[in-house]
């Protein structure tokens, strides 16, 4: 308070200043002994141990501060002081709960000892209770979401339990009650959203307290089932940004027996605003108490997959794609798979039509690795009775095998149909029908490896089909531009941070070009050299795997030279003919960007800026009727409009049709060469005069079409390439 005595008059800048800070830093010390620390999964305690060691130092400073200004006397130290009421914790396991109040007193007790002379004031230990044992996202009684202790600030490491693990660790009871508690979540989330998206609600409610928060998950937070709730959360009517991510970062002092589990780690507040991104870019000492870790720093708006940059997050599913990518079969009974022996003894060679029906299997580490050389048993489209009678050693076998297992499975299809695979995948088949191959890939792999599989190959759920037997798709997706897409639009798995190739996200929103006939054959002639030569390598070298083939292209790319390899990696890269694999994949690489028309070495960041674009552009062609179909002949009589009519030899629109589409064009030139502009746009590999011209109604377009192409050709806004094609020049 001023002095009465000064009050009739303005005191000296210099005293108004002084004062102004006083109480400041008075204000502000009197505020951290209110914060209050929400750890809604405190286990025991060590996260709020630390929110209080340093919440302890912020306000020595401020103290150490105020002494300094000389107001010492402001503040009643024994009673204003941060303390263990502050932080507050949820814990279902009661033993851990009692430990975590007792961490929180311990080191408020420790502080004390090292910060101030003498004994601390009686009750030494207070029974706050801030620490209560509940269940932070479901209430037992209730069987409802559980309100939460109202706080500034809330912290954690929840649970690390997949989605696909929940009902495994939890039981059938608890994640059915689960999900009826929180309606707004998708099943297949990650145990840890359900943290996540509470304190997401909390921040953006009504007289809301929560300031921020910030939680510690597994790396998968970037898939698409966790992005999904992130998503609603940054895109809702009540925003909420991220303003801190860390998304791929290591588990350190992991033991040697532990897989190497990636961590990421995100901060949110209300409303939209930029964060900081931190990459991790080298790491070193990770079972050492002394880890290493080099960070790079970027700046803005972060996305739901914790990139800044273009948002691959918002680009959709394109019908040209539709009905093509399946995950494999899921089995759900060893039972199923047999060697070869087991196969003949089953009827295999003896029982007509069993051939069908008995199939060849792989599996990821098939793939990877070397094949296995076993097979499936495959009854997709046979009733009990008709296996019982047409081959009834299989049944016996799947009788004894497969059905004890079934029959303890809670999901009543699985138990019912119990010699048929769990997971069939119907759409799937339908599909690779009538193809003499296939696209596919490793689902979880560290190389995004494509390549064909023959159509007698049955493929496992970690794998990804593509029901193409076109290797010029092959070509496409096997090219630095759909790797530097996938690598971003599918995430990582949490354990052993290998990159994760989900459908939805990777392939089903996907634009693949569409360049001349000429550009398709040259990207499918390198395609197939590439696998043919994958395929030589590994059948004439049985020490070669595809993994190791890439580990060593890797190698190369990085810089290393033939002569400083190591003997294994020497006698990889000269077996597998690795140097020319890498030419070839360079030769691809050229290839598609071409195809698209963009520069070979566009940086990671605009290639994604550009298909993020591109996707957008495609559908709203598409919403005009206008499918760039990757097979025509089987995706337009299953997932066509009826009103198209199309011709099925080449997927371009009938004369009929484009007439339906028409609009005239403008009279006026700027809106003229506003319409040319938007049309080169929506097709970035390039468009020629008179199919251009096409898109427009009335009499002698494609002449003032030409004016307007010219003009622009003159200004340096578009470029003429060989066979009449106009394209907007990139800088």
């Amino acid at each position: 308070p001023i002095p009465r005595s000064t009050r009739r008059r303005p005191p000296p800048a210099f005293t108004r200043r002084y004062i102004k800070a006083l109480n400041s830093r008075g204000a502000f010390a009197e505020r951290l002994c209110q914060t209050r620390v929400l750890d809604p999964a405190c286990g025991t305690g060590n996260f709020l141990y630390v929110s209080l060691e340093l919440l302890k130092r912020l306000e020595g400073e401020v103290l150490d501060a105020l002494v300094s200004l000389g107001g010492q006397e402001a503040l009643d130290l024994a009673s204003h002081t941060v303390d263990p009421h502050q932080f507050l914790g949820l814990e279902a396991n009661p033993r851990a709960a009692g430990i975590a109040e007792l961490v929180l007193w311990i080191g408020h007790l420790q502080w004390h000892f090292r910060t101030h002379d003498g004994m601390p004031g009686e009750p030494i230990l207070q029974a706050f209770h801030n620490i209560k044992v509940a269940d932070a996202v479901l209430d037992p009684k209730s069987l409802r979401r559980p309100a939460w202790p109202v706080a500034e600030f809330i912290i954690g490491n929840p649970p690390f339990i997949g989605g696909k693990d929940i009902r495994a660790r939890l039981g059938n009871d608890y994640v059915e009650a689960l999900w009826r508690a929180h309606p707004q979540m998708n099943n297949a989330a990650d145990f840890v959203m359900y943290w996540w998206d509470h304190a997401a609600e909390l921040i953006t409610a009504k007289g809301r307290v929560l300031r921020r928060f910030g939680f510690v998950t597994t790396n998968s937070i970037t898939q698409t089932f966790q992005r999904r709730c992130i998503e609603r959360h940054l895109a809702a009517k009540a925003p909420i940004s991220i303003v801190m991510a860390i998304a791929d970062h290591p588990w350190t002092k992991a033991t040697k027996d532990a897989a190497a589990v990636r961590i990421a780690m995100t901060v949110a507040e209300a409303g939209k605003r930029d964060g900081t991104l931190l990459i991790v870019t080298a790491e070193a000492g990770l079972d050492t108490d002394a880890p290493e870790i080099t960070l790079e720093v970027q700046s803005g708006m972060i996305n739901a997959d914790l990139t800044i940059g273009a948002d691959v997050t918002q680009a959709n599913a394109l019908l040209a794609n539709e009905g093509l990518c399946s995950p494999g079969v899921k089995l759900h009974g060893a039972g199923f798979i047999v060697t070869p022996e087991q196969a003949a003894q089953l009827g295999l060679g003896r029982r007509s039509g069993l051939e069908n029906h008995i199939r060849h299997y792989r599996n990821g580490r098939d793939l990877t690795s070397r094949a296995r050389g076993v097979m499936v048993i495959d009854l997709f489209g046979l009733s009990a009775d008709e296996v019982r009678h047409r081959f009834p050693e299989v049944y016996q076998h799947l009788l004894a095998t497969v059905k004890p297992e079934r029959d303890q499975n809670n999901r009543a299809t699985y138990a019912e149909n119990w010699w048929i695979f769990g997971e069939p995948r119907k759409d799937l088949r339908p599909a690779l029908a009538g193809l003499p191959r296939y696209i596919a890939t490793v689902e979880t792999a560290k190389h995004r490896i494509f390549q064909f599989l023959d159509a007698s190959i049955l493929p496992d759920n970690m794998l990804v089909a593509i029901g193409s037997d076109d290797a010029f798709h092959l070509g496409v997706v096997q090219s630095r531009v759909h790797s530097v897409w996938a690598l971003q639009a599918g995430g990582w798995l949490g354990v052993g941070n290998d990159p994760r190739y989900t459908k939805s996200r990777c392939l089903d929103p996907f634009p693949f070009p569409v360049p001349p006939k000429q550009m398709q054959t040259e990207i499918a002639d390198i395609a197939e050299q590439i696998d043919a030569l994958r395929k030589r390598v590994l059948a004439e070298h049985p020490h070669l795997t595809l993994t190791g083939l890439y580990n060593v292209r890797d190698l190369i790319r990085a810089g290393s030279k033939p002569d400083e390899l190591s003997a294994p990696d020497r006698r990889t890269l000269d077996d597998g003919l690795v140097l020319i694999l890498n030419e070839w994949h360079d030769k691809l690489d050229h290839a598609v960007s071409a195809a698209y028309g963009w520069p070979h070495n566009l940086p990671e960041a605009e290639i994604l800026a550009r298909l993020v674009a591109l996707n957008r552009t495609r559908q709203a062609e598409e919403a005009r009727g206008q499918v760039c179909w990757l097979r025509p002949d089987y995706q337009i009589p299953r997932f066509g409009r009826p009103e198209e009519k199309l011709d099925l030899a080449d997927g371009t629109l009938r004369p009929e049709r484009i007439e339906a589409t028409r609009r005239a064009f403008p009279a006026d030139e700027v809106a003229q060469t506003a319409e040319i502009m938007a049309a080169l746009a929506a097709a970035p590999t390039g468009i020629a005069a008179p199919d251009l011209s096409r898109r427009f109604k009335g009499r002698a377009v494609q002449p003032k079409v030409e004016a307007v192409l010219a003009g622009l050709v003159r200004m340096g806004v578009v470029g003429r390439r060989a066979g009449g094609m106009f394209q907007i020049r990139t800088p």
